[in-house]
């Protein structure tokens, strides 16, 4: 069987000929580079489980490109063209924007699971732009629009395959061109979904009525989902549907942050051998630094991982004190984290064009200023393709000892939110930043509970989880002290991009 020319290690040569066997079942054969049109049968459900390092990403990244280059269509989410009787599809997965926008910054065009269980609805006259952009009809003559805002259109979508972008270029937003959001009635056809020891059971069920060859690809040294009964869906398909990686991949020379990762599977290290490794790696090598204190310049774009809420609610009150923020009110680039929607049942298809955005259950997300009404908010949504928006906000601020948070300023409902400058580990999962700030007490705090979970101690899962959210740089804190930002907070660092609106009308709100 053909591989591609990147050299692969012998678990994911053998990973790489598994799924092409598979595949050629669905009618997509790498092997002979020949497409059929979809087969009905059974389900076809593969895991790649691995821990950090181990290729998962590169042997996903290399499968997509293969099925790309044989003419399987990637499916973003934000558009579907004419159906075709014997068209391939394929659409790449992630729980979060954030995880999905890793993916994309390696070149792999993921969207949320979240944008394919429910599509746009397109305006007819744009629905003719983005045909034509597709590569399915004629240049279109739309009222309004240009030539030249046309031409912009086009080179965007040649550079980034996606028509809300192209149509955003050519100077619209998204509420000029999608009337609405619908739950999904047809099935797709090829699934890949990364991080998924995230999905919890039901969401596993969705993509299976989805997509009927699907292939997961996860970390079973992470945590399992808070909802879930203590497993990861993968854990429950059968041994041989199941393909670990081993060899570590992801940078050629060592990487110390990856050492100290793989370094806690080892039963002989307990916590006080791990934060002695952690300190002699820092000796070392710049990519590991032994921290006296948390450093609040870093908080605003890359939250300290904790364990306990306690911890998080006062480096939260610890931070927004140390630029000065007012308790009544929020300064523009406060981090915020998406809790949810709260809108009545009446409002189902605002919640979806909220959801449709970005705004998702543990969504990070910029403070950019209040909106044009009371309780609104402009919010740059981390990760997401069209970050830029405008939404009815609740903002909550917990406070430590008291149940019910302080809110600064509400809609009367909309999407809600807690303060981000700080996130549990839990909540961290399926996000990666350059920098990574870790809270050693609370990991300490956990080693002395000896709690075990799925036969491995409870404090090297959050240890391990915590540690590889670092792409580049990992500081262990070892001190509850919190260290003077040099300069005041902004939002400059964020790309200046027009806010499409979401409002609730008719006085809702």
């Amino acid at each position: 069987m053909t591989l591609p020319a990147l050299q692969f290690s012998d678990d994911q040569a053998v990973a790489w000929d598994t799924i092409s066997d598979a595949l050629a079942v669905s009618g997509v054969s790498l092997a002979d580079e020949t497409l059929t049109p979809p087969r009905d049968g059974a389900e076809n459900v593969l895991a790649v489980i691995g821990k950090a390092g181990s290729g998962k990403t590169m042997l996903l990244a290399e499968l997509y490109k293969s099925m790309r280059a044989l003419g399987v269509d990637i499916v973003s989410g934000d558009w579907e063209g004419r159906k075709r009787k014997d068209r391939r599809t394929l659409a790449i997965l992630a729980p979060t924007n954030k995880a999905a926008s890793v993916l994309r910054t390696r070149g792999v065009p993921a969207t949320t699971i979240h944008r394919i269980l429910y599509t746009p609805v397109y305006d007819p006259e744009f629905e003719k732009v983005a045909e034509w952009l597709a590569g399915n009809g004629e240049r279109p003559a739309i009222e309004g629009l240009t030539d030249v805002a046309l031409d912009r259109a086009h080179a965007s979508y040649q550079s980034h395959a996606s028509v809300p972008a192209a149509l955003a270029a050519a100077g619209l937003r998204g509420s000029d061109f999608i009337t609405g959001w619908k739950r999904r009635e047809e099935p797709l056809d090829i699934g890949f979904v990364d991080e998924s020891s995230m999905l919890d059971e039901k969401q596993f069920e969705d993509l299976k009525e989805i997509f009927p060859t699907l292939l997961l690809f996860g970390d079973p040294a992470q945590l399992p989902p808070v909802q879930s009964s203590g497993g990861m869906v993968f854990e429950s398909l059968p041994e041989k549907r199941v393909l670990e990686l081993h060899r570590i991949h992801r940078q050629a020379e060592d990487n110390p942050i990856l050492d100290l990762a793989h370094a806690l599977a080892d039963p002989a290290v307990d916590f006080y051998a791990f934060e002695r490794m952690i300190e002699e790696a820092a000796g070392r090598d710049e990519r590991v630094v032994w921290a006296p204190r948390v450093e609040a310049d870093l908080m605003a774009r890359s939250p300290v991982l904790v364990w306990r809420n306690a911890t998080r609610i006062r480096l939260i009150h610890a931070f927004r004190a140390a630029y000065g923020a007012a308790v009544d009110e929020l300064l523009e680039g406060e981090p915020l984290i998406c809790d949810g929607i709260e809108l009545p049942l009446k409002h189902r298809k605002k919640r979806l064009d909220l959801e449709a955005r970005g705004l998702i259950k543990g969504a990070q997300v910029v403070y950019l200023g209040p909106g044009r009404r009371p309780g609104f908010s402009r919010l740059h949504v981390v990760g997401a393709e069209e970050p830029q928006v405008s939404a009815a906000s609740i903002v909550k601020i917990e406070k430590e000892g008291e149940e019910e948070p302080f809110i600064p300023f509400a809609a009367s409902m909309g999407a809600t939110f807690l303060h981000g400058a700080a996130v549990t580990i839990h909540k961290a999962q399926g996000s990666q930043w350059d920098t990574v700030q870790v809270f050693g007490p609370d990991i300490y705090a956990a080693s002395r509970m000896g709690r075990i979970e799925a036969g491995q101690p409870l404090w090297k899962r959050l240890a391990y989880v915590a540690v590889t959210r670092a792409e580049r740089e990992l500081r262990w804190v070892i001190r509850n002290r919190l260290g003077r930002p040099s300069e005041p907070l902004g939002t400059a660092d964020l790309a200046a991009r027009p806010a499409a609106p979401l409002e609730l009308t008719g006085g809702d709100a």
